[in-house]
C-alpha cells in the first residue's frame, strides 16, 4: 500500500467569513469494499470528526461520480470553522488525534492505494 500526504493553504479572499478545512482521501478502494468502507467511516471516524473543538459544520462526502480522466476520490471530510484560531483549536483537539490514529486501519482495510491531501479554503456562502 502506498501513502502520501501533502498540505496546501489557499490564500485569504477579502470578505470571506468562515474557513473550511478539507481532508481529501484520494486513491483506489479495494473492489467490493465501498459500502463496507462507508459504514466503517460512519461508525468509527464520523463520531470523532463531529467532536473536533470549535467545528461549526462537519460534512463527510462519498464519491459517486467523477471525471473519467480525473483522480479517484472516494472520501472527503470538510470541517468549517469561524476562523483560523477556531480551526487551530479543532486540529489540536483530542478527537482529531484519536481519528488520525484510526487512519492506518482505514487504509489497510479499504484502500489499495491512498493519498491524503489537506486544503484550507476561505468560505463564502450564498442563499438565493
Amino acid at each position: 500500500m502506498r501513502f502520501t500526504r501533502s498540505a496546501v493553504t489557499v490564500s485569504n479572499i477579502v470578505g470571506a467569513s468562515m474557513i473550511t478545512r478539507y481532508a481529501i482521501f484520494g486513491g483506489d478502494v479495494k473492489p467490493g469494499k465501498e459500502s463496507e468502507m462507508r459504514a466503517w467511516v460512519s461508525e468509527h471516524l464520523t463520531p470523532l470528526w463531529r467532536k473536533f473543538a470549535c467545528a461549526e459544520e462537519v460534512r463527510v462526502l462519498y464519491g459517486v461520480e467523477q471525471d473519467a480522466n480525473g483522480p479517484t476520490i472516494p472520501l472527503i471530510l470538510a470541517i468549517t470553522y469561524a476562523d483560523r484560531e477556531a480551526m487551530e483549536k479543532g486540529v489540536s483537539s483530542p478527537a482529531r488525534y484519536k481519528a488520525r490514529d484510526l487512519l492506518p486501519e482505514l487504509y489497510e482495510r479499504f484502500y489499495d492505494k491512498v493519498e491524503l491531501w489537506h486544503y484550507v479554503m476561505d468560505r463564502e456562502q450564498f442563499f438565493d
